[in-house]
């Protein structure tokens, strides 16, 4: 009987959850979650596919909550998509600091990203149950940053796999009587807006790599931005879903092979095209695209979401634009993130958020 766990059940738990219930391949969904309304969300799954839903109420930010979970129900697949706040908490909010924070990047919010996932893959390893991980919680930048303390994630979900369901979609239209070829992306989370508006950047070589073919030999860089414009907001997390379900159904036993494109596959910075494969993740790169150059690309990129670098202690420093923007408002959330100071920051962040 296939198991899944979602930690995490706001709209994008709720969403993965009902994908891989309609898909026929899962036999229990085990949902969890500190919200008050999760008993309605399982209920409204169970009563709309034919698979079992387990609900338990859980704050994942207590690693022990978590090794009790994983004891109990022995899933053969982690979904990590519970964070402490959401990326569109400021969405729509004119004051200036939330336009400071929002023109900072993503980066500055990791507090509110990495609690939960630190959680949860320590009581992983704690609990010795391999089972493969999937994290939905800023990927690209969060997996890099436990993967320097051997914690990294199997894979993230989204982001890059949004931009290689967006070149695809564009391709269909240039050429709808053709079957698709194998297209692989390399690209980050900051593409994601950009991608999503169907507005490139002013300088071409800030795209994201899109290959197609066997060879790789047919570069299209153009194609993610060739799609209708989407405006930014919740109905993000449409197409975050339809590109993440892929990986999560290949991720269960006796699923077949996957060529796809995620972030941070083996604790990678952004996104890469990979193989999925028997519960592991490998990078399938190209012929001629260096792991090197793919990744010096991606730390470039990611210099947009405000993070400088990744110590090999895990700390992170941030882009002079963070400082920037937000240091006349609160110099001390700009200071470099240790991992140790994530609650402390987290509580920091929030005391300035507060809604004017």
């Amino acid at each position: 009987m296939t198991r899944v766990l979602i930690i995490g059940c706001g709209d994008m738990g709720e969403r993965f959850a009902a994908g891989l219930a309609a898909s026929g391949a899962v036999r229990e969904l085990v949902l969890a979650d500190a919200s008050t309304d999760l008993a309605a969300r399982a209920a409204t799954i169970a009563s709309a596919h034919a698979v079992r839903v387990r609900q338990t109420t859980i704050d994942a930010r207590n690693q022990g909550s978590v090794e009790r979970l994983l004891r109990t129900h022995q899933p053969d697949l982690v979904v990590q998509a519970a964070a402490l706040q959401s990326p569109w908490v400021l969405y729509g909010r004119t004051d200036a600091v939330a336009r400071a924070v929002n023109a900072a990047g993503l980066g500055l919010r990791l507090p509110f990203q990495l609690p939960v996932l630190l959680s949860v893959m320590r009581a992983v390893r704690a609990v010795g149950h391999e089972v493969p991980v999937a994290n939905l919680s800023f990927p690209d930048i969060a997996n890099p940053i436990l993967a320097t303390q051997g914690l990294a994630p199997t894979v993230g979900l989204g982001n890059v796999s949004m931009l290689l369901c967006r070149g695809r979609a564009a391709l269909l239209e240039e050429r709808p009587d053709e079957p698709l070829p194998l297209a692989r992306m390399v690209g980050a989370h900051h593409h994601v807006y950009g991608v999503m508006a169907s507005t490139p950047p002013t300088d071409p070589a800030d795209r994201p790599w899109l290959f197609l073919g066997e060879d790789g030999g047919e570069r299209r860089d153009d194609l993610p931005y060739a799609a209708p414009a989407i405006a930014p907001g919740i109905r993000y997390n449409a197409v975050t879903a339809a590109a993440a379900l892929p990986v999560l159904l290949a991720l269960l036993p006796g699923a077949a092979p996957l060529r796809w494109s995620t972030p941070a596959p083996l604790g990678l910075p952004g996104g890469y095209p990979v193989r999925v494969e028997n519960g592991a993740v490998s990078l399938d790169l190209p012929a001629g695209v260096s792991l090197a150059d793919a990744v010096a690309f991606n730390e470039r990129i990611a210099r947009g979401d405000g993070v400088e670098s990744i110590a090999p202690d895990g700390t992170v420093r941030f882009t002079e634009n963070v400082w920037e923007r937000v240091a006349p408002y609160a110099a001390d959330v700009v200071e470099p993130l240790a991992l140790d100071a994530l609650d402390t920051r987290a509580a920091r962040l929030l005391d300035l958020l507060r809604a004017p």
